[in-house]
């Protein structure tokens, strides 16, 4: 009984991942990285429109959680904030400011819906998993809003959609 009621837990575990894992075997990404590799160079992303740098309100800019990993450093394209989802338009670039050289290193985009705006029942969803939820109050002074976090240019051990990468340091 005891072994039947581990090997269920272990399969509910891996279930999230088999979906992740086919999306990335089917291309999922493939128009989201396609539309964002030129912003691997910061000067296009701001020329783009990526031009606000999220800042927390305790004035970080590198966007860190203890015990979880980072983030890193934010640029929003406040033209793109609507009800809209698109895969090739994400709202934010993540940026690992611990790079080589010191230089922002594109490792993630995000996507963001204020809940105001949503048009949907219940949350967007992309690339096969529904957005994560931030309530009121927040750390950023932001109404409640919609996120997912694609790690499509640095790898994220805890998962491609995860919101903190422990491999993220500020």
């Amino acid at each position: 009984m005891r072994n039947r009621n581990r090997l269920l837990i272990a399969v509910l575990l891996a279930l999230p991942l088999a979906v992740v894992g086919i999306a990335v075997a089917a291309g999922a990404f493939d128009g989201a990285k396609s539309a964002t590799a030129r912003f691997h160079d910061l000067d296009k992303a701001m020329d783009a429109g990526y031009t606000a740098r999220v800042v927390d309100l305790s004035g970080a800019t590198c966007i860190a959680q203890a015990g979880q990993g980072g983030m890193g450093v934010h640029m929003l394209n406040p033209s793109l904030l609507d009800d809209k989802v698109d895969a090739e338009h994400p709202e934010l670039l993540v940026y690992d400011p611990k790079a080589k050289g010191g230089e922002l290193k594109l490792a993630a985009l995000e996507y963001l819906v204020f809940q105001s705006a949503w048009p949907g029942p219940g949350r967007p969803k992309l690339f096969g998993r529904e957005f994560d939820f931030t309530g009121t109050p927040n750390r950023y002074g932001l109404p409640p809003f919609y996120s997912l976090h694609a790690w499509i240019w640095k790898p994220n051990p805890s998962g491609i959609l995860y919101a903190w990468n422990p491999r993220v340091e500020c």
